[in-house]
């Protein structure tokens, strides 16, 4: 199986506020879960669990400090998991820090032209 055949089955499923998913969806992103700011501590979980369990997702992102409101089981889960792999960002989310750290989780540069 190529890559390419991997590229095309799974998406990139963005995770978090409003503004942080607006950024992907700019860039073409067409799965995502937004979870307003005041929402997360009770709609967090819910929307992860939705996107680990979806089949067409391959990678979730996540801004880092967001973990901190997930269940610890579930957290534990998304942490582990490989398949969708769970890749997070810290404070400056810009594309050239999500295409590496894309790359570094899962050793294929999905932006290459």
């Amino acid at each position: 199986m190529s890559h390419q055949d991997t590229n095309a089955s799974q998406e990139i499923g963005v995770i978090g506020s409003q503004e942080f998913t607006t950024g992907f969806r700019l860039a073409g992103v067409r799965r995502f879960e937004t979870v307003p700011e005041e929402r997360k501590s009770e709609d967090l979980d819910d929307a992860v669990e939705t996107m680990v369990n979806d089949d067409g997702i391959g990678i979730i992102v996540m801004h880092d400090a967001d973990l901190s409101y997930l269940s610890r089981q579930l957290r534990n889960e998304v942490e582990t998991s490989v398949d969708p792999v769970l890749v997070t960002l810290g404070g400056g989310a810009g594309s050239g820090g999500l295409r590496e750290q894309i790359k570094r989780a899962i050793g294929i540069d999905l932006m290459d032209e």
